[in-house]
C-alpha cells in the first residue's frame, strides 16, 4: 500500500481548458493590535482554477477565514495582491456568493423572500417572472417548497442552511465562498448537506472556496486541500484529493481515505502544537 506521505503532492497540473480564476500573490494582511500590527496572513500563494472546490484547512483562529475574506472582498491585503480573472479584487461582487456557519438568513424574511432577495438588487434583479421561476428551482432542490412561506424561526438548522444555499445561487455566482457553513450542525445533518453540495454542484457547476476544521469533509467534498501554519497563515502543503466526481458514501470507505485522513491531521495537530508553544512563549 502505498505510504500516506505519498499523497503529499504539489498543486494539481491544471489541463489547459480550466483557467486560473483566482490568485493570490504574497498576500499579506496586518490587523491592528495594542503592541503593533499584527500579522494573520503571511506570503499566502494559491491558485485556484475554474471548477475546483478547495478547502483550507488549519487551526483555530489561524488566518483561514481572512483568506476567504479577502477573496469575498471583505479584507483587502495590506501586501501583495488577490486577482480575479486577473483584476484585483476591489470588493465584494455578485460573481462570489458567501454562505457563513450563522446561517446568514434575514430572520424577518419567508423563504421566498429569502431566495428572492437578491434578485431584487440592482447587481442581479431579473423581471417578476423570472424571479418566480428562480425562487421556485431553488426551493424544489433545496426540498423547502412546502416551507415557501415559512421564516426562518420555524425551519431546523440544516433547513436554514439549504435556504442559504438557496439564496447563494439565486443570483447564480460563479465562485461560492463557504466559511465553516455545517459547522453548528448534527453529525447526520451535516451529512446530508454535504451530499445536498454535491448534488448541487453536479448540477450547478461552481468554483468553491471552503473553510472548515473537519478533515473528513474536507476529503469527501474537496478536489485540493490547503493546509496553512498557525498563525501567521501559510501554506504548509496542498494535497490533490485522488477520488473523482461524482462522490457518494464509499469514498469513505476506500482505504486512500483513511490514509489521507491520518496524514492531513497529523499535518494539523503538529500546528495546533505550535499553536500552543506561541501563546506559551506570550504569558
Amino acid at each position: 500500500m502505498t505510504p500516506v506521505p505519498a499523497l503529499d503532492t504539489q498543486p494539481m497540473v491544471a489541463l489547459p481548458s480550466f483557467p486560473v480564476r483566482l490568485r493570490l500573490e504574497s498576500v499579506h494582511v496586518d490587523f491592528p493590535a495594542a503592541n503593533g500590527p499584527m500579522r494573520v496572513v503571511d506570503g499566502i500563494d494559491l491558485d485556484i482554477r475554474q471548477g475546483e472546490f478547495v478547502s483550507i484547512i488549519g487551526p483555530s483562529g489561524c488566518g483561514k477565514t481572512t483568506l476567504l475574506n479577502i477573496v469575498a472582498g471583505f479584507v483587502k491585503p495590506s501586501s501583495g495582491r488577490a486577482l480575479l480573472d486577473d483584476a484585483p479584487i476591489e470588493g465584494p461582487g455578485p460573481d462570489r456568493g458567501v454562505i457563513f456557519q450563522e446561517y446568514g438568513v434575514f430572520p424577518w424574511l419567508t423563504v421566498r423572500g429569502n431566495i428572492e432577495f437578491g434578485l431584487r438588487l440592482a447587481a442581479a434583479r431579473v423581471s417578476g417572472a423570472q424571479r418566480t421561476e428562480i425562487v421556485d428551482r431553488y426551493m424544489a432542490l433545496m426540498g423547502l417548497a412546502d416551507f415557501a412561506d415559512h421564516h426562518p424561526k420555524h425551519l431546523s438548522g440544516g433547513m436554514r442552511q439549504r435556504l442559504a444555499l438557496a439564496r447563494a445561487y439565486a443570483v447564480k455566482p460563479e465562485f461560492l465562498l463557504m466559511d465553516e457553513p455545517f459547522g453548528a450542525l448534527d453529525a447526520q445533518t451535516r451529512t446530508a448537506m454535504q451530499d445536498l453540495l454535491l448534488q448541487v454542484l453536479a448540477t450547478e457547476g461552481k468554483t468553491v472556496m471552503l473553510i472548515t476544521h473537519s478533515v473528513d469533509e474536507a476529503i469527501y467534498l474537496s478536489s485540493r486541500i490547503v493546509v496553512v501554519t498557525a498563525r501567521p497563515a501559510r501554506v504548509r502543503t496542498i494535497i490533490d484529493v485522488p477520488f473523482g466526481y461524482p462522490r457518494d458514501e464509499a469514498v469513505h470507505e476506500d482505504p486512500r481515505f483513511a490514509l489521507l485522513r491520518a496524514h492531513i491531521r497529523t499535518l494539523v495537530m503538529k500546528e495546533y502544537e505550535a499553536q500552543a508553544r506561541q501563546a506559551a512563549a506570550t504569558e
